[in-house]
């Protein structure tokens, strides 16, 4: 007498798994979406403030102006928006222009998927003086830099003593501060 055992699933288990396995990709598909769009704004937030303490220490170490300014080449202050990158450099001549005795500390690249605008006073640049207190275009030490990805927003916030912090913020609802390359994502 011979004996046969089933080693497989039947047809009522394995659509039973795939159902349950069904039902638990719908319910975290989405949330996983949203873990991943927070974590890239966060990524970014995270690299221009990489960017303004860096700039703070080099300017108090060098005891003299550093400036990070909107650059699109990554060599002069030429940018169009703070989107499309930004560099660090020693600004011992004319405040906010590259000049030929300043020296060009780093560069960053564009940003991909996200905007970034700087408020009033740090429209074109924001600089650090050798006591790391801030500096932008108007004189002023303080303002803010709003940093958009889709319908998330972190504004990057700096204080009268050069010190910069971030909060979770809203995006503008203009046209102005629209993501260009929000296509890309």
């Amino acid at each position: 007498m011979s004996v046969f055992i089933s080693r497989g699933f039947t047809l009522v288990e394995l659509m039973i798994t795939i159902s349950i396995a069904s039902i638990l990709l719908a319910v975290a598909v989405p949330s996983y979406q949203s873990l991943m769009k927070g974590s890239h704004l966060t990524t970014q937030a995270n690299e221009f403030m990489t960017a303004l303490h860096y700039a703070r220490s080099e300017a108090v170490k060098r005891g003299m102006r550093v400036t990070i300014c909107k650059s699109a080449d990554g060599a002069t202050c030429n940018g169009d928006s703070w989107q499309d990158g930004w560099l660090i450099f020693s600004d011992a001549g004319t405040a906010g222009f590259v000049d030929s005795g300043d020296e060009v500390l780093r560069v960053f690249p564009k940003l991909a998927g996200s905007s970034l605008k700087g408020g009033s006073n740090f429209s074109d640049r924001i600089s650090y003086l050798r006591n790391g207190r801030s500096q932008g275009g108007n004189n002023l030490p303080n303002g803010t830099f709003t940093l958009c990805h889709q319908e998330d927003a972190r504004e990057i916030i700096i204080n009268v003593s050069g010190r910069a912090r971030v909060e979770k913020g809203s995006c503008p609802a203009n046209k102005e501060f629209s993501d260009e390359s929000e296509d890309e994502n």
